[in-house]
């Protein structure tokens, strides 16, 4: 497809990244897959925009970081995801299916696509309070969502989640 960037024969992460004190690490999530042989891009909610330090980002990953909508037409900046790792989630509409920003809307399709996805929820205690956060939690076990990050946040664990879910390239 002419509006498809170049396709690598490496398997391709998107890191989606969500406003919260941890998203300024998520290169350490980058390093550890592209240290894994993959190719990673970020798809950022708009918020995390002042979390995280977009030119180092896309310096590493080589792609630019995709915070909005592209318009009809425009070129896809990011080849389509062989799996997903969302790190660091916050309290989310996406077990909802609210798709009002990029982020979201990635997540919502990757369910119907059939894309590996993990999550790494990051919020403090009265959030994960609520209990909505449970139900979130426990519609997206049901969706097929890999739920990381139960006794401590690692950014490596993405990968040791989705790595078995993955069908090989050929």
């Amino acid at each position: 497809m002419p509006d498809q960037p170049q396709q690598s024969k490496k398997s391709f992460l998107y890191v989606v990244v969500c406003a919260a004190g941890i998203a300024g690490d998520a290169g350490n999530l980058i390093t550890a897959a592209q240290a894994q042989h993959w190719d990673v891009g970020v798809v950022a909610t708009p918020q995390s925009l002042g979390f995280i330090d977009v030119q180092a980002i896309e310096t590493q990953t080589g792609y630019p970081i995709r915070s909005a909508w592209r318009a009809p037409g425009d070129p896809r900046p990011l080849p389509p995801a062989d799996a997903i790792a969302v790190a660091s989630a916050t309290f989310n509409k996406w077990a909802a299916g609210i798709s009002d920003t990029l982020a979201v809307g990635v997540l919502c399709e990757a369910y119907g696509f059939g894309i590996p996805t993990a999550v790494f929820p990051y919020l403090n205690s009265a959030q994960a309070a609520h209990p909505a956060y449970r139900q979130s939690l426990d519609r997206l076990r049901e969706m097929g969502v890999l739920i990381g990050g139960a006794d401590r946040f690692r950014w490596e664990e993405a990968l040791e989640l989705l790595v078995p879910r993955l069908s090989p390239r050929t």
